[in-house]
């Protein structure tokens, strides 16, 4: 028996039970999920730092999209943030690296 202990995608119970093995999961409460979506973010990044492919960042995003809909944002007020932000203060594009400020 290996222990995993953390949040998974919504079909992976039914994934492992169609190959033969069995599991134990259960329905986190809200506030449990938020805090498991928090720890998944940071694995997720983890993995992405290791890895660096295009399958961690979608990971990562799908997480992000999670935590943003169970904080009671919407996908639109999320993009309109990104969209405000970039507006304001620019995006990463021109790949600025700032030194110092005197």
């Amino acid at each position: 028996m290996k222990v995993y202990n953390k949040l998974v995608r919504d079909k992976i119970p039914e994934i492992i039970q169609n190959s033969g093995k069995t599991c134990a999961a259960y329905i986190l409460t809200d506030e449990e999920y938020i805090e498991a979506l928090e720890s998944k973010l940071n694995e997720e990044v983890a993995e992405y730092q290791a890895d660096k492919n295009l399958e961690e960042m979608a990971d990562v995003l799908e997480v992000l999209h999670a935590i943003c809909l169970a904080r009671g944002y919407s996908l639109d007020d999320l993009e309109a943030m990104r969209a405000k932000k970039t507006e304001e203060r620019g995006d990463f594009s021109e790949k600025i690296f700032l030194e110092y400020v005197e």
